[in-house]
């Protein structure tokens, strides 16, 4: 990549908005539910597995259905995409409420 090609590159980047919400991951051998919230839909799921991988993921239980099932056991999905023009605190209150709302709805367990 030449320096011309290089710096549109980046600047896209910087431009490109992230999506926040709320996410699911499903072990349906396992029979559990894990339910999580970020600021970036599109990056979590990379975070997550990496994590998992490594042994680090952030909930014990998680980490061992991955150990006992697989990866190719644990199911990602997007339950809720969050508005792109929300400000950060009314963001951040809504991210939380809708957490709270969909631990309760599916019976899961938090990230």
């Amino acid at each position: 990549m030449q320096g011309q090609d290089r710096r549109a590159a980046v600047a896209a980047y910087k431009e490109k908005k992230s999506r926040a919400g709320i996410y699911a991951v499903r072990c349906p051998p396992a029979g559990a539910v894990w339910i999580g919230q970020t600021l970036t839909l599109a990056t979590v799921q990379n975070r997550l597995w990496f994590s998992l991988r490594m042994g680090q993921a952030p909930q014990a239980g998680l980490q061992a259905a991955w150990r006992e099932h697989g990866p190719e056991s644990l199911v990602f999905e997007v339950l809720e995409d969050l508005p792109e023009e929300a400000l950060a605190y009314v963001r951040d209150r809504l991210l939380k409420d809708r957490l709270a709302h969909w631990r309760a709805a599916l019976d899961a367990q938090a990230l």
